[in-house]
């Protein structure tokens, strides 16, 4: 008979913990991607202005200062990415390698037009309303072409992800 009682409880933890052995691990490991992949797109429309306001001369200490911001973001989104579990998503290998070069591309190019801002707030930096172009100029803009074709893959890489799984499709520009 104690055997007997035994055999409910013990078939009751089994459905129990049913739902825990059969949940996807795949699918978890890309909705806490999809959570962190969120924060992504945050600094996008500072970073746009700050380089606009540079360009134009105005506000030049704002903008190099949302520009640092703006990279220590991505830097943390960086930090972040190599705490999450990504092992079981398909081309997981290549998918955070995409992220990483994407967003320590987009902080290296917000670190270069941070200085620029401070180059561009020396005397001379700018003319008739304008900024000069300097070399800092020229390394954030190739920095940011590096960040736009690691995000270009990045997005596509995600995309076929959130799809299998109904999460939110991004564009590189999402990223």
């Amino acid at each position: 008979m104690a055997a007997e009682s035994a055999q409910p409880s013990q078939s009751a933890a089994v459905k129990n913990a049913s739902p825990e052995a059969s949940a996807d691990p795949v699918k978890e490991q890309a909705v806490a991607l999809d959570a962190l992949l969120a924060d992504s797109n945050d600094s996008r429309e500072s970073v746009i202005r700050s380089v606009a306001n540079i360009t134009a001369c105005k506000d030049l200490s704002r903008a190099a200062a949302d520009l640092r911001a703006a990279a220590g973001q991505r830097n943390d989104l960086v930090t972040r990415l190599s705490k999450l579990s990504v092992d079981k998503l398909p081309q997981h290998q290549q998918l955070t390698a995409q992220l990483n070069s994407a967003w320590k591309a987009s902080a290296s190019a917000d670190n270069h037009y941070a200085a620029w801002a401070d180059q561009v707030a020396g005397k001379k930096g700018c003319k008739g309303g304008r900024a000069r172009q300097t070399g800092q100029a020229a390394a954030g803009n190739r920095a940011s072409g590096e960040a736009t074709a690691a995000k270009q893959q990045a997005a596509a890489l995600w995309n076929a992800i959130a799809k299998k799984y109904e999460l939110t499709e991004r564009s590189a520009t999402q990223l």
